[in-house]
């Protein structure tokens, strides 16, 4: 008879975790009509993968994504400037990587450094 692991111990669940760098930023957003277009216009970028769920949907991208306001809002069949980043907010619950809102766009970083440069930020050298 085998007996079962012992919680705590290497290999006793199923979940693990990892803490090196991923490489990927993501957002989760509301399974609602706007989240959805939202989605649908983000499959479109190269590197960006959508995973529907029953109640949110997970936009992932490998190192950056951008939330073009413009492109969403024409998705949406509104005028330029329907899409901003209060409705960006509003239908966003969660996200990882660093978020830069600029006025025509929302832009995901996977890496907190790639940010800083496009920021023009100069980061202090720790050592």
């Amino acid at each position: 008879m085998t007996s079962a692991p012992v919680l705590g111990t290497p290999g006793s669940s199923p979940f693990s975790s990892d803490s090196t760098a991923s490489g990927r930023c993501g957002v989760t957003l509301m399974n609602n009509q706007i989240g959805v277009v939202m989605a649908q216009v983000m499959r479109l970028q190269e590197g960006v993968t959508v995973s529907p769920l029953p109640s949110m949907i997970r936009v992932d991208a490998v190192k950056r994504m951008d939330f073009v306001y413009a492109d969403i809002s024409e998705a949406l069949g509104e005028e330029d400037g329907f899409f901003d980043a209060a409705q960006f907010e509003e239908n966003m619950s969660t996200h990882y990587g660093k978020m830069i809102h600029e006025d025509d766009r929302t832009i995901m970083f996977a890496s907190p450094e790639d940010a800083a440069e496009y920021l023009g930020w100069d980061l202090p050298i720790k050592g």
